[in-house]
């Protein structure tokens, strides 16, 4: 008479945890089994980018594959398989029934919606349960909350220079190395062509049955993927090639130019890593380690400003973020500090603007993906606000058009920062420009169609009129915020002329829907 068999152990992995370097995997057991799932419930959940969802779905296989060589048991559930039921709680139920599993495990979602939705689902199927951590980032989800506890701001920079005394980056015998603990001032210039612009890295991955599939079960996308490959890393060799150009030809000026917009030049000198994190094909430790290391040996020529910048990025402001939404949800998602309500205009959706500017950032991120952090806040964020649009339609445009658009990173950074929904935890002030930031850190203005310099005209440059129509119309809520008074002490200098032409330049452009 054979053994009985012994019970299985049903292991769910989301799309978004590929660490094969977590502690599950230190070892192989027969009698777990893992499950990934393309299902839609999420592909549905917003409109995504077509490269984010077949980029997806290209590293979940991936990491598929490579547990399978690593001698684990994996099972895999493809959107068009025919027993799919397009929810997890349909399909892990049936998993638990086909596979006579005794016991049901799950890594701490980084969602507050899967986070709920998976317990829920876990209580349902009356299962033993173990929930266990994500083995990825630096902190835990309590920590800012315990952090700022008792407090009244929620500054970042008080967040970060913890950090970096509790992990000893860039410190020396308690203090941080150079005198400073940022270098911000010294990584604000344009791009002036001083140092050349490596070609960005190929990966050419060929998505084509991925993207065919999501034709053929009907799954609606955004974005253009033309022609059907991917040049985003999918799986960790990539993701370490990936790093290591950044390391090898971009570090030395990333912090100079991290704020520079360009027309030829979408990528500059930024990494491009954010996806690769965020799906943790690589951890942030590791790349902390390896950025900090080629600054140390000396022989770069890399210099402390542009590290520390890259290091405040990581080590501060995405930990910082992650916990900023674990303090705040589920309340998070509804803040709407100024009522707004518009929709966002439709050339967010196609590009097609005479505004030179939002045309190539819109245009950009259709195309790619992609587009970094100052074109998100003081172009396409920038503009949302002054636009007066509902935080909720800009939240569910930035999840679902870039590829790193997870929640957990895009609210807190657009709800939060770019769009001042949540009154100044965040932000310190509301991030919004006139033409003459865009004009100081781009190559937009020349040749636009509208007047950079002009702010009441017909062709004036919309976003000098709608600066002053969005100081104007939230004084009430404003003036007593602390970093704006400057503002409104500009505001109040001008002839009345000179305001009812601003004001009214304006109300037409709100009036109108073509810009």
């Amino acid at each position: 008479m054979s053994p009985a068999p012994s019970p299985v152990v049903l292991r769910l992995i989301l799309g978004d945890q590929l660490n094969v370097q977590h502690h599950w995997f230190g070892s192989v057991d027969p009698d777990v089994v893992y499950v990934l799932m393309e299902v839609g419930q999420e592909t549905g959940h917003v409109l995504h980018h077509v490269q984010k969802v077949t980029g997806f779905f290209a590293a979940m296989r991936g990491f598929a594959d490579r547990l399978r060589e690593l001698g684990h048991r994996v099972v895999y559930i493809r959107l068009d398989d025919p027993d799919n039921g397009q929810t997890f709680a349909s399909n892990l139920a049936r998993l638990v029934r086909d596979l006579g599993a005794a016991r049901f495990e799950f890594q701490e979602p980084d969602e507050y919606r899967l986070d709920v939705q998976l317990r829920e689902v876990a209580e349902k199927l009356g299962l033993p349960l173990a929930c266990t951590g994500s083995d990825h980032f630096l902190t835990e989800r309590d920590t800012v909350r315990n952090f700022f506890s008792g407090k009244k701001r929620f500054l970042m920079e008080s967040f970060y220079r913890d950090m970096r005394r509790s992990t000893g980056l860039l410190m020396r015998d308690g203090r941080p190395v150079g005198g400073k603990w940022n270098f911000d001032k010294q990584n604000r210039r344009p791009y002036d062509g001083s140092v050349p612009v490596p070609p960005s890295p190929a990966f050419d991955n060929d998505v084509s049955s991925i993207s065919d599939m999501l034709g053929s079960v009907g799954v609606r996308t955004l974005g253009r993927i033309e022609p059907a490959r991917l040049n985003w890393p999918v799986n960790r060799r990539q993701s370490l090639e990936l790093l290591e150009e950044f390391v090898n030809n971009r570090l030395a000026a990333f912090g100079t130019f991290e704020d520079a917009m360009n027309r030829e030049h979408r990528v500059l000198f930024h990494s491009r890593l954010s996806f690769a994190l965020n799906l943790k094909l690589l951890s942030p430790q590791e790349v902390l380690n390896r950025v900090v290391a080629a600054w140390d040996d000396g022989r770069s020529g890399i210099t402390l400003p542009q590290v520390e910048g890259f290091v405040r990025q990581v080590l501060g402001w995405r930990e910082y973020m992650r916990g900023m939404y674990w303090a705040f949800m589920p309340g998070f998602k509804k803040e709407n500090f100024f009522g707004h309500t518009r929709s966002l205009p439709g050339f967010y959706w196609t590009g097609n603007t005479r505004m030179a500017c939002l045309a190539h950032a819109v245009g950009q991120s259709l195309d790619f993906g992609y587009a970094h952090h100052i074109q998100r806040l003081m172009l396409t964020g920038c503009f949302a606000l002054l636009w007066g649009t509902d935080p909720d339609e800009v939240d569910a445009w930035y999840l679902g058009i870039y590829m790193d658009g997870i929640e957990w990173a895009e609210l807190p950074n657009t709800r939060g920062m770019s769009q001042f929904a949540d009154g100044g935890r965040v932000a310190t002030k509301p991030y919004v420009c006139s033409a003459r930031y865009i004009n100081r850190m781009s190559d937009y203005c020349p040749g636009c169609d509208y007047d950079r310099r002009d702010g009441a005209g017909e062709r004036a440059c919309p976003f000098n009129s709608l600066y002053w129509h969005f100081f104007h119309r939230n004084e009430a809520l404003l003036r007593g915020t602390g970093r704006v008074g400057t503002v409104y002490a500009t505001w109040n200098r001008m002839a009345w002329e000179v305001k009812k032409g601003l004001l009214k330049r304006a109300e037409r452009l709100l009036d109108c829907q073509e810009l």
